[in-house]
């Protein structure tokens, strides 16, 4: 125990010092990319650092497990430069007993992770994508055209010619209805529809039924049956990153029940839980490399930190590029980087020097 708390009190300052170096580093990078746009619009300094005050969560979310590998990496490759870990291996104690706080502490920031993004990263980097489309005068449309879709578990096909979301209304409109069995049972056809706030208001509708073999038509009265969200018309750009868990889960699952395509969101979805997972991932992965160097201690753990993640944020970028575009399935996108560098861990830490 004394020894557990003596490695955290090694490492925490370390891993501030490091959280805050490379926050401030991805806020510089996101910052220069940016900043000829805010010039351009001659956007006042003031409003520029308001709207990288929101993007800090978020940057920190980004650097949370870099700074992680980095501290424990860091950590103990400093004490077995100054002999401690041989003392501490001389007196019996295995390398992975020594080193079980930090894999508590991985597990602890992995679940910090998953909160801090759901409750706190989300609604800030809403904020600042929002700021920043006002200042650099963005638009963003949900206009959409030449739209088919299900509602209703299939019993319902949409297929409208132009959504226009300003006027929140739906032009050349056509609704097929079915049964239980699949079964036609009749076609609205509507030049028009708006939408009142809780269902869509069809405009000179007409409906097509079977009747004794002949298909009959009559015009359709005012009803408030069709109630599908205008969401569902809207230009098809989810992006799951600005949604919390639960919102994604049910978007994911409106996808599906209105038939339109679900692969890459669903790859999203399960995203967010295998990053939450990269904290615990990346200690066991540096608790491996940690006794390594013992030279240029923080130059070789910084390179080496840097290294590992490079590798796994472009091993994460291809499975989910592919997950995405539906060559593996999502869960395998999104938990194949953090699975194998699990396992690249463990074998690292059976070789490790104890």
């Amino acid at each position: 125990m004394t020894l557990d708390r003596y490695l955290v009190r090694q490492f925490l300052p370390i891993f501030f010092v490091a959280a805050f170096m490379f926050v401030f580093l991805i806020s510089l990078i996101d910052l220069f990319a940016n900043l000829w746009r805010f010039l351009n619009y001659e956007v006042p300094f003031k409003e520029i650092l308001r709207v990288y005050y929101y993007y800090l969560p978020k940057s920190l979310s980004f650097a949370q497990p870099i700074s992680l590998l980095f501290a424990t990496a860091y950590t103990l490759g400093d004490l077995y430069a100054r002999n401690e870990l041989t003392s501490i291996f001389s007196s019996g104690i295995p390398f992975w007993r020594f080193s079980s706080s930090l894999v508590l502490v991985g597990i602890l920031a992995s679940v910090f992770s998953f909160y801090f993004e759901d409750k706190v990263v989300i609604p800030t980097l809403k904020i600042k994508n929002d700021l920043s489309r006002t200042y650099l005068r963005q638009e963003t449309r949900g206009n959409n055209s030449d739209i088919v879709i299900k509602a209703r578990e299939g019993k319902l096909i949409y297929s409208v010619d132009y959504y226009d979301d300003n006027a929140i209304s739906l032009n050349g409109l056509s609704i097929i209805e079915k049964d239980e069995a699949g079964n036609f049972l009749a076609l609205i056809r509507a030049p028009s529809a708006s939408w009142t706030g809780e269902y869509w208001s069809l405009s000179n509708a007409l409906i097509y039924t079977w009747e004794d073999t002949l298909l009959r038509v009559r015009p359709l009265g005012q009803t408030d049956s069709y109630r599908e969200s205008p969401d569902t018309f809207r230009r098809s750009s989810y992006d799951v990153e600005s949604l919390p868990v639960r919102e994604a889960g049910l978007l994911v699952a409106d996808l599906k029940a209105a038939g339109l395509p679900f692969i890459g969101v669903l790859a999203d979805y399960y995203h967010r839980f295998s990053y939450s997972a990269v904290s615990m991932v990346v200690i066991i992965l540096s608790i491996s490399m940690g006794g390594r160097f013992k030279k240029n201690i923080l130059l070789m753990s910084l390179l080496a930190s840097l290294l590992v993640a490079v590798v796994f944020y472009v091993m994460e970028m291809i499975t989910m590029m592919m997950a995405r575009l539906g060559y593996i399935p999502p869960i395998v996108g999104a938990w194949f980087p953090v699975g194998t560098f699990i396992l690249v861990g463990i074998l690292l830490l059976q070789n490790a020097k104890t």
